[in-house]
Formats: structure tokens, sequence, C-alpha cells
């Protein structure tokens, strides 16, 4: 089965009453008549956080503020074409969100097909995706029928990932096993989350195309990192291995996540691989989006580059001597324990400067 992933990027508002707005998904979207959070898949160099306003602007005709990043989840739809089928991975970011101005005005087009302010109470009684029902601390449901008024369950748009029929088993949300399917009938095998634009294909598998009348093959990913910290406040570093770009530069622990993986379990694997440690992730600081249309890739190809990355605050709460562990030929030269006053000295990358706010030289 081919795997694919995309990013995803999602608004939560809350008003006054303490009321939640949420979308419905239309019938011509991949979960027709299941309300989430308003949000799309993010673009291909665009900030998360501009996806959020555009899509508040494009779907329900409203101005947003986003605040701070609230959550990061990822799931896994496997879409049925015969035989054969796509696993599309995707990272969804949730942010906090202030709506500037008047009411919703649902418009037309799209996955969305209605608006609605609701409390999580009155919320129970919707068919939610379950990574929205999960962030309102609500249970997933799986309605045999939909909701009165909902449109008619649909296929998916034929922009996303081809398909034959619904697959009726997944994990839900955060987990590689369960059953938590869309409600009605779906060309996807829902495995946890929520729904992604249907009007944008999935985006970043090593497939996708260059850009038209460009050399530069475009390439998305997504990147958990964390500013880890032991009990003393010292700061652990990984530095980057000779042939990999950044090399010698110290760097926050963390990379790449795998297919099917959480964010913060992703970071957690890599923080025992760079430098043995064992941490816990506390909290969520911040999204940072990198665009780099002329960069090199390992082989020396050109690369339209858009990265995606999460930091966390990981704590380490035996810290020990950091030891590389992962295989010989990895990216990581070097791990070590500093002090926030040794900072200063170090030659670090850029996502190590924007976490720890500090200044190179």
């Amino acid at each position: 089965m081919r795997q694919r992933r995309q990013i995803a990027a999602y608004g939560r508002s809350v008003d006054d009453a303490g009321r939640v707005l949420l979308a419905r998904g239309a019938a011509s979207g991949p979960y027709p008549g299941r309300w989430g959070l308003p949000g799309a898949v993010v673009r291909h160099a665009e900030h998360p956080a501009d996806t959020v306003v555009r899509e508040f602007t494009a779907r329900a005709g409203l101005d947003v503020t986003v605040a701070g990043v609230r959550a990061a989840v990822a799931d896994v739809t496997v879409h049925r074409a015969g035989a054969t089928g796509v696993s599309v991975h995707t990272d969804r970011l949730v942010f906090d969100v202030t709506v500037r101005g008047d009411r919703p005005r649902p418009r037309a087009g799209g996955d969305v097909n209605g608006l609605t302010w609701c409390t999580p109470e009155q919320a129970v009684g919707l068919p939610l995706l379950p990574f929205t029902a999960d962030l309102l601390g609500l249970p997933a449901t799986r309605p045999d029928v939909a909701p009165p008024g909902a449109p008619p369950a649909g296929r998916a748009d034929p922009t996303d990932p081809p398909a034959d029929r619904a697959d009726t088993t997944g994990p839900p949300v955060g987990s590689a096993d369960g059953t938590v399917p869309p409600a009605g009938s779906t060309d996807a095998t829902y495995l946890g989350g929520g729904s992604a634009e249907a009007t944008e294909p999935p985006v970043g598998s090593a497939g996708a195309a260059a850009p038209a009348g460009g050399s530069a093959d475009r390439r998305q990913r997504f990147a958990a990192y964390g500013l880890v910290i032991a009990p003393d406040e010292r700061l652990l570093l990984t530095r980057i291995a000779p042939g990999y770009p950044g090399a010698g530069k110290w760097h926050l622990p963390g990379g790449g996540t795998d297919h099917g993986e959480q964010p913060v379990d992703g970071l957690l694997r890599e923080l025992v691989e760079e430098s043995g440690q064992v941490g816990r992730a506390d909290r969520l600081l911040l999204v940072d989006n990198l665009h780099n249309p002329a960069a090199i890739g390992p082989e020396g190809r050109p690369l339209d580059w858009h990265g995606v990355r999460v930091i966390y605050r990981v704590l380490v709460d035996e810290p020990g001597e950091p030891v590389v562990t992962e295989q010989p030929g990895g990216s990581t030269a070097a791990a070590a324990w500093f002090a926030f006053s040794q900072l200063s000295g170090l030659d670090l990358t850029d996502v190590a400067i924007l976490a720890t706010g500090s200044t190179v030289g």
C-alpha cells in the first residue's frame, strides 16, 4: 500500500457563553454529516496559522485572530481503490482563535455545509469527528443515522486519493488500532482524526509532482522537536553529523515523525535514539514554519522545501550522560547537556535559537 502524508490546521473558537464553533462536512467531502473544528489542509509553503485564517474566511465568512497552538495530533486514513489503496497520514494542528466581527455565514463550495455554536454538552448529541471529540473531552460517536438536516452521504472529492468503497475498521484518535469509521457512506477508511479539506489533495509524498514550470521537487515535512530540560535547568542539545544539512551545529533533539506516529511519540523516540535520555512531554510550546524554495536534497537535487515544526517542552527527571544510540551513519554526532549561560558560545540551528530565545554569538 502506498503511503502519503499531509498537514492540516484547525481553529478552536470559543464565544463568551463557552460555545465552540463547529462545521459540518458536506456531501461532497470525505466525511459527510460529521461535525468538526473548521480547518483545512496546509498548502505548500503556507504557515498553518494562515491556513486557519484562510479557512475561517472562506468557509465561515469570519475574520479571526490566531492565538497560540493548542494541540498536535496525527491519524491515518486508508483510501481504497480496488485491490490497492493509499494510506494517508495527517498531522493535525489545532490553534486557539478569536473571532472578530459578525456571526458565521457558511459559504457555498468546499467540504463545509453548516456551522453552529454549541457547548460541549450540546455537542454530545452530534456525530463528531474523533479528533474534535477528543479535544472537547467527549467520546467519539458512531451514529447509525445523520442528525436532522445533515446532508446525505456522498462520494469524496475526486482530488482525494481514489477509492471504491468504505472499509469499516480503523483506530481511534492517536492510536494504531481500534475501530472508528466515519458516519455514512464514504470512500475512506477512517483511522482516527478529522476531515482535511477535500478540495486539496494530500501533499508531501515522495512522489509529489514538481511545480509547473520549475525543476525543484516539492517536499513538505512535519517534525517534532523538544526543548529538553533537566531538573537543574540544564538544556540537552544534539550535534548534527557530517554530511547532513547544518553539520556541526547544535540542534534540538527530535526530527521527522514516522508514518502513523503521534508527534509526542516521535519526539520521545528520537530523544532516546539521539541521546539515550527518557523524557516526558510537559507542554506544546509553538509551531514554526520554514520554506526554502532553493534547498538542495541529500543527492544534490534541488528541492522546494516546506517544513512545519512543533516544539515541546520536555522534562528528563533522571538525566544521565548522553549517548547516541541511533544506527551508524545517522544525523546525530553527539549530545550534551548545557547551562543556558553557555548557549551564546554555541553554533545553534535556527530552531534551537527560536526555542531558546537565544541569539548567535
